[in-house]
């Protein structure tokens, strides 16, 4: 099994100020070590004052977005290049909230994907289908355009720096998780995507993520899914004592 891994995204949430106080108090609290690989990602305007703090704690730092293009005519958009000179490590790429109210497409998400690893940072790529997409019986058909198409051209030698995390669109910020059947499911299809288009060894070393109103009420039963090797969490991780809670669950979780 690989490592746990707990993504904390704080979408546009947070001033400097709030999130300096959040990560200092957080690494008080789990005494700067945890079993768990503990990613933060707050917005932009936090990433260089965060990484500052994050260097004296096991703490990784990710941002939210990034563009396609190392530089360029891009106004308003951020190059991975420097997103890695301040220090994040990885970049969340491909949200449902990014593809749903900015337009971005599974090509747009590819090239990401592609550039971020130029700049050696980590993708955490998002996938996962809408409610009327499940209802319509097409969640493995979108899956697999999504994998496909993202990681279109990606060699082997890079594909293992990915993360890729499973959120279904319906379940992100509703309260409605995926039954834990589901989760086993989808996981399980993924990795045998992966394997189809790599080989199997590729494929097992891939850390899968869950997200999706994950909460300290769930988080436990979600990390003992099998080919489940983490949560990228939310809303519940901008309160310190609820995503405390939640690392310390994961962290409990019984390894099948």
């Amino acid at each position: 099994m690989n490592r746990l891994i707990i993504v904390a995204n704080w979408k546009m949430n947070g001033t400097v100020s709030e999130t300096l106080k959040m990560i200092t108090e957080l690494s008080h609290r789990l005494e700067k070590q945890t079993i768990a690989e503990v990613v933060i990602a707050p917005p932009f305007t936090s990433l260089y004052s965060a990484q500052i703090v994050l260097q004296e704690t096991s703490f990784k730092l990710a941002a939210q977005n990034c563009h396609w293009e190392h530089e360029g005519a891009y106004t308003g958009e951020v190059s991975p290049d420097f997103l890695r000179e301040i220090g994040c490590s990885h970049v969340i790429v491909g949200h449902s909230e990014r593809r749903r109210y900015f337009g971005e497409t599974d090509e747009m998400v590819g090239r990401k994907i592609q550039t971020a690893l130029a700049s050696e940072l980590t993708p955490i790529f998002c996938i996962g289908e809408t409610k009327e997409e499940r209802s319509s019986g097409r969640t493995e058909v979108v899956l697999e355009q999504q994998i496909k198409k993202g990681l279109q051209g990606l060699p082997m030698g890079d594909i293992k720096d990915l993360i890729i995390a499973y959120e279904p669109v319906w379940a992100i910020g509703t309260g409605e998780t995926a039954a834990q059947e589901q989760i086993e499911k989808e996981h399980s299809y993924i990795r045998n995507l992966i394997a189809r288009a790599y080989d199997a060894p590729t494929a097992n070393r891939i850390p899968l993520l869950y997200g999706g109103s994950v909460n300290s009420d769930n988080i436990k039963k979600i990390v003992e899914t099998r080919n489940v090797d983490g949560v990228l969490v939310g809303g519940a991780s901008l309160s310190l004592e609820k995503f405390v809670k939640m690392i310390r669950l994961a962290e409990s979780r019984e390894v099948h």
